[in-house]
C-alpha cells in the first residue's frame, strides 16, 4: 500500500470532518499515522487522492456510508478480558448486589465496548454469582465492524492477557488459538453500534444504574469529552455511577458528578 501525500491543509479539513462525525480527535503530530490508516481505506474505495477523498465524504451520497468505514478503521480498539478487572469487581459488589430484588433489573451499559471483551467479562462475573438474569447489559460502539465481532463471542488468543480466573472457567474456553465465550452470556449482552455523540440514540436507551466508559475519553478533545460526560451523566439513574479508566480524571471538565473512590477504584455518581 502507498501511503497518498497528506498536506496539512487537507489533514486539517479531512481530520475536522471524522472529528465532527466520530468525535475522535488527531493532533499535528499524529499527521503520519493518520494519513497511513486514512490513505488504506481511500485506496480500497478506488480514490487516489485525499482531497478527491475529502470531497467525496463530505458531499456525495454515498460518503456518510463510506464515513463509517474510515472511522472503523481509525478506531484503536484495544481491550481484552479482564482489564482493569478490580474495578468491575467492585462495582458488580457496591451497585449492582445492593440493588436485586427491588422490583426491577439493575440497567449496566458498557459504552464504546469495542470488540466486547468488556461487557463478556461483566457477564462472566455475573453469572458467577449467579445474577446474570437480574441484570440487564447494553454494549455499544462507534465502529460496526467491532460490534459484530462482539457479537460473535469468538476471540483470538491475544484477548487474554492472564490466566483464566477461576471465577470464568465455566463459561470461557480457550481452544488452541481461540477464546470462546459461552453463547447464552454473548446473547445476553444488548449489542448496538452507537455514536456518543448522537444525543438521540444515547437518550433512546434509556436510564442506567452504571455506565461504563473506560479508556475512550482520551481520543477526544475536551469540548467533545464535556460533552460526551454531559450526556452519558444524563443517562444515569439517582445514585447511579460512571465509571472511566484508571487512566482518566474528570475533574477538571467541571462535571455535576461527585468523584468518590472505593477500594483504590474511582467512580462518578449522580447525586443529585
Amino acid at each position: 500500500m502507498t501511503v497518498l501525500p497528506l498536506s496539512p491543509q487537507v489533514f486539517s479539513i479531512l481530520s475536522a470532518l471524522v472529528e465532527e462525525r466520530s468525535g475522535l480527535h488527531f493532533e499535528a503530530a499524529q499527521l503520519s499515522v493518520f494519513a497511513e490508516k486514512v490513505s488504506a481505506r481511500a485506496q480500497e474505495a478506488g480514490f487516489e487522492s485525499l482531497l478527491d477523498y475529502y470531497y467525496f465524504l463530505r458531499y456525495d451520497a454515498g460518503g456518510a456510508v463510506e464515513t463509517q468505514e474510515l472511522v472503523d478503521s481509525l478506531v484503536v480498539g484495544e481491550t481484552y478480558f479482564f482489564r482493569e478487572l478490580a474495578a468491575l469487581e467492585m462495582m458488580v459488589s457496591r451497585f449492582v448486589v445492593p440493588g436485586l430484588g427491588g422490583g426491577r433489573r439493575i440497567r449496566i451499559w458498557c459504552a464504546a465496548c469495542a470488540t466486547g471483551e468488556e461487557p463478556h467479562t461483566v457477564a462472566l462475573l455475573l453469572a458467577a454469582r449467579g445474577i446474570l438474569e437480574e441484570v440487564e447489559i447494553t454494549a455499544s460502539d462507534i465502529s460496526a465492524t467491532a460490534v459484530e465481532r462482539a457479537r460473535n463471542g469468538r476471540f483470538t488468543r491475544r484477548a487474554l492477557r492472564q490466566e483464566l480466573p477461576g471465577f470464568a472457567r465455566p463459561w470461557l474456553d480457550v481452544v488452541g488459538e481461540q477464546v470462546v465465550v459461552a453463547p447464552q452470556l454473548t446473547k445476553h449482552v444488548d449489542w448496538r453500534r452507537i455514536n456518543l455523540l448522537d444525543e438521540a440514540a444515547v437518550s433512546e436507551l434509556g436510564p442506567f444504574d452504571v455506565i461504563l466508559c473506560r479508556n475512550v475519553l482520551i481520543y477526544f478533545d475536551e469540548p467533545t469529552v464535556r460533552a460526551v460526560v454531559r450526556r452519558l451523566g444524563a443517562s444515569l439513574r439517582h445514585q447511579g455511577a460512571l465509571f472511566v479508566g484508571v487512566s482518566e480524571s474528570l475533574l477538571r471538565f467541571g462535571t455535576s458528578l461527585a468523584c468518590e473512590e472505593q477500594d483504590g477504584v474511582f467512580f462518578y455518581r449522580k447525586a443529585e
